[in-house]
């Protein structure tokens, strides 16, 4: 019997999920087949409504190696496991004469930890452990999780956070989970049998494609002991994400909160000099952090500096006290001195890490309003150490030993992949060299017909903003905007103050149009509601750049109030623009305009998710149309109808406000 051929394999994948088969998907498909045959890196810009997951999911399925998909959002983690994979399998078992396995796996402490939940936590002021359950109050918000999560743990098959609707705060959550330094490992622990977390890592060995986040990707690729599973093809999806997500994994921090947890942690399990030596290091950082002010710290002042290495010497001390000290007296001693060793051990990585102080890092100190309560009256300072670039870390971890295909909406900036291509550590495109991997992108567009489904509107008569200064005539333009538009709009702002002075604002001029504001309610809540009601608008900053899913007439219009510069603060994009100016590039475009372009990519395709979709996108930053990275930045972002015409938009928006309202009839 001959081997199938990818068209029918994907033919049958399409129509067992119940899509259409796209010229674009088909495009993918092919390309991912070739790349995943040649051993090669693909990067895959494939537009909103291509089918992306199964344009990658059915070459690496028939090519039979063992494959990993890592995604950033846990929304399409959920649509590759219980969607797509299932029918997928299905659909090609009878073609492949296989039916391949696939599982899903997390970081650990994403599982519930069944030590925890019957043993107890570790109790900071006290020895041994205390039962959650009898310590918090039932009619508390913190004991009806606790019960909740008590009473699932019998019914639950995965132990997995994610499985759990609804969710419970990570207040609740960290009192039944682990981290992995925390964890007493399988072996030792008396419910290592029975533990969720083994149980997905042994699934996923077993697995054919396992299912993962960026974050665990990178903590594989940065730690020394393998977390993923041996595979010959890697796939990341949201790959725009990539490289924030490995740079958060990568950035340690150090608190005086999260300092005097680990004195008192470690304080019954050691010595008492031992003890004493990490309680004057850990009051000498706090009286520091108290005095520091904020920004990046090029060199590290040299009172810091001495109280960073009593704190690092302190913690070795303790390290060495605890791995010689025994205490019978200490209910479950190993669970309580792993926690210890664990919070001592973060504190010495860090402290180590900004002592040694690496050209590759930057470090700075950050205050934040302290939230109330006794166990956060340490949280308002802390100091944090960043790579000032993880591109070599992904050329050296990611692109080797298997074939890397990366793909997005949003690959693509300025008109070709060489500045994604540039932060995942990828010479220019067809570039050769013994270090660097040779790669290919390709394009497959999108089945929507951006010029005649959406409008991008530059309103060049406005003020140039300036920093954090009163713009009334934007104000006045967006009002505008939303009467023509008939409500239906996501205002996507550059700050959160500035989201909420908008809404604010606008409540009181045009009350008839209900304005949800993102942190008064959920996320999710906030857009199931804008979804519900047309005349709603939804307005808010960074997260809904991104995530935000609305086809149809809720949302015809997408506002950015200005182009999304990282702030000229911001220390560590500060940072990567003076070493790309010092190594001799241009640092403004290489950093800023490459971070404003892809988000200005991802907030303009929230307008148009189905064939169907009609609208704007306002971008009422006048620079868009007269500066000169204006065209880099267009070039970014869906193909759309463009002008400057305010009077021609509005009339556009009441056209199709009207033509919304008539199909709602």
């Amino acid at each position: 019997m001959t081997q199938p051929s990818l068209p029918e394999l994907l033919h049958a994948a399409v129509t067992a999920v119940g899509g259409t088969e796209r010229p674009g998907q088909v495009a993918m498909a092919e390309a991912v087949a070739e790349a995943i045959d040649d051993g090669a890196h693909l990067l895959v810009q494939a537009g909103t409504g291509t089918g992306k997951s199964l344009g990658y999911l059915v070459p690496a399925l028939a090519h039979g190696e063992r494959v990993v998909v890592a995604t950033a959002t846990l929304a399409l983690q959920r649509q590759l496991v219980e969607r797509d994979l299932p029918r997928t399998v299905e659909a090609l078992h009878p073609l492949l004469r296989r039916r391949p396995e696939f599982a899903m796996l997390k970081g650990r402490s994403n599982y519930l930890c069944l030590h925890r939940l019957h043993e107890g936590v570790p109790q900071d002021e006290e020895e041994g452990l205390f039962d959650q359950f009898e310590a918090a109050a039932p009619t508390s918000k913190l004991g009806q999780d606790l019960l909740r999560l008590r009473d699932w743990s019998d019914e639950t098959e995965t132990g997995d956070r994610d499985d759990l609707t609804p969710g419970v705060s990570d207040r609740a959550w960290s009192q039944v989970s682990v981290s992995s330094r925390e964890c007493l490992g399988a072996t030792k622990c008396a419910y290592g049998a029975e533990c969720f977390a083994e149980a997905a890592r042994e699934r996923a060995k077993l697995a054919e494609v396992i299912v993962t986040n960026h974050a665990l990707l990178a903590i594989d690729a940065i730690e020394g002991a393998p977390v993923l599973p041996q595979h010959e093809v890697l796939i990341v999806d949201e790959a725009h994400e990539l490289v924030s997500r490995v740079t958060g994994v990568a950035t340690g921090e150090l608190t005086p909160g999260q300092v005097n947890r680990a004195v008192r942690r470690a304080a019954k399990l050691v010595n008492e000099k031992a003890a004493d030596q990490l309680q004057t290091a850990a009051e000498g950082f706090e009286r520091l952090m108290e005095l520091a002010l904020p920004g990046r710290l090029e060199e590290i002042p040299e009172d810091l500096g001495y109280a960073l290495m009593a704190l690092r010497d302190a913690c070795r001390t303790v390290i060495s006290a605890i791995g010689s000290t025994r205490d019978k007296s200490v209910q479950d001693e190993d669970a309580v001195r792993k926690q210890a060793l664990a919070s001592v051990e973060s504190v010495h990585d860090v402290a180590e890490r900004i002592t040694n102080g690496s050209e590759w890092d930057v470090v700075w100190y950050e205050r934040h309003e302290p939230r109330g309560g006794a166990a956060y009256r340490h949280s308002g300072a802390s100091l944090r150490v960043a790579p000032m670039s993880v591109s070599g870390l992904l050329r050296e971890k990611l692109f080797t030993d298997r074939s890397v295909v990366l793909t997005s909406a949003t690959l693509k900036l300025g008109g070709d992949f060489n500045g994604v291509g540039a932060s995942l550590g990828l010479g220019p495109e067809g570039a050769e060299g013994d270090d660097l991997p040779k790669w290919k992108g390709v394009d497959v567009g999108s089945p929507f017909d951006y010029p005649r489904q959406g409008i991008l509107y530059v309103a060049k008569h406005l003020a140039r903003p300036a920093r954090d200064g009163d713009r009334k005539d934007m104000l006045d333009e967006l009002t505008e905007l939303i009467q023509a538009a008939g409500g239906r709009t996501l205002g996507l702002f550059s700050s959160m103050r500035a989201a909420q002075l908008a809404a604010e604002e606008l409540r009181s001029r045009i009350p008839e149009y209900p304005i949800l504001l993102q942190g008064e309610e959920t996320l999710g809540e906030l857009i199931k509601n804008f979804a519900a009601d047309p005349r709603t608008c939804l307005f808010g900053t960074l997260s809904l750049w991104q995530g935000v899913d609305v086809p149809g007439p809720s949302c015809q219009l997408v506002v950015m109030d200005k182009i999304p510069f990282p702030r000229p603060d911001d220390p560590l994009m500060s940072a990567r623009q003076k070493a790309v100016e010092e190594a001799g590039g241009n640092g403004f475009m290489a950093v800023a305009a490459t971070h404003a372009a892809l988000l200005m990519a991802q907030g303009a395709g929230r307008l148009v998710r189905a064939s169907g979709d009609r609208g704007v996108v306002a971008v009422l930053d006048p620079r868009l149309a007269t500066a000169r990275y204006g065209s880099y930045l267009k070039a970014s972002m869906p193909d759309f109808w463009y002008t400057t015409d305010r009077n021609q938009v509005r009339k556009s928006l009441t056209a199709i406000d009207a033509a919304a309202k008539t199909a709602e009839q």
